[in-house]
């Protein structure tokens, strides 16, 4: 495989109106890709989408949606077919997490985690999982995350909800073999978007410095554009030395570390992405 061209594409990005969301939907414009850009922020999604536009020439169409709500990925997927928008790629972006003691958070805000953090990825993988495949010649990219690599006390929602969006996305690469479409999971680690600061505490980046949004997604798109694509990789090189020196540790202690670099004393509270 060459380069990915992402000239002539439609690439719909959820978790579109912040952080990596933002990024990935700049970078892409900058790459020739028209653009379908989703979250819940009206606002933000037109604002970026104009700029996008009037920068690169592409056409770029702001959907609000709530993705956490039950069948949202059907009503995207008509309201796409509505606008005339063929979607040809796919970044699953959106996601939030709650940070604090399983037992005191509040238990719609669990539920609504799932709904968004595994729920709306399967939703929304499957319903344009054939189109995309049917182009043979973009990407689906699913962001988890390092937490995905290690149960994660005081994450445990999180942790839980990103392995399975890694293993998920994993064994799609392996389906989609043979497609000419590239499947990859990224996992960033700490990085510099609002998890943290609606989170109103960094702990939860277990004392990793932050990166910057840029990195990240520059790890992904150049990921995707090697010749043999992986199905996953791990944004950072110090991110993948942690990982790798965690599997020394042994699961007991593994969990003691983690459970004491992401404790801390404010309450449990929700991160969003």
């Amino acid at each position: 495989m060459n380069a990915v061209d992402y000239r002539g594409q439609t690439t719909l990005i959820t978790g579109a109106s912040a952080g990596l969301g933002v990024e990935f939907a700049r970078r892409l414009a900058e790459r020739g890709s028209d653009l379908v850009l989703v979250a819940r922020r009206a606002d933000r999604l037109e604002k970026l989408a104009a700029e996008l536009t009037a920068a690169h020439g592409i056409r770029a169409t702001a959907l609000p949606m709530d993705l956490a709500a039950e069948g949202a990925g059907r009503r995207l997927a008509d309201e796409t077919a509505a606008r005339g928008l063929d979607v040809t790629s796919l970044v699953n972006n959106a996601g939030f997490g709650t940070h604090g003691r399983f037992h005191q958070i509040d238990p719609g805000r669990l539920s609504r985690e799932v709904a968004l953090d595994v729920g709306a990825v399967v939703d929304i993988s499957r319903v344009f999982i054939e189109q995309l495949r049917v182009h043979g010649r973009g990407v689906l990219v699913n962001v988890a995350s390092t937490a995905a690599y290690q149960s994660t006390p005081n994450l445990a929602v999180y942790g839980a909800a990103k392995a399975f969006v890694l293993h998920f996305t994993e064994a799609l690469w392996q389906e989609s073999r043979g497609s000419g479409l590239r499947v990859l999971a990224l996992s960033p680690g700490a990085t510099r978007t609002e998890f943290f600061d609606v989170a109103g505490s960094e702990a939860a980046a277990g004392g990793s410095p932050l990166r910057p949004p840029a990195d990240v997604v520059r790890t992904a798109l150049r990921t995707l554009d090697r010749r043999n694509p992986p199905p996953s990789v791990i944004a950072g090189r110090m991110n993948r030395t942690m990982i790798f020196a965690s599997r020394f540790l042994g699961r007991r202690l593994a969990l003691r570390v983690v459970d004491r670099m992401t404790t801390h004393s404010e309450p449990a509270g929700a991160a969003a992405r």
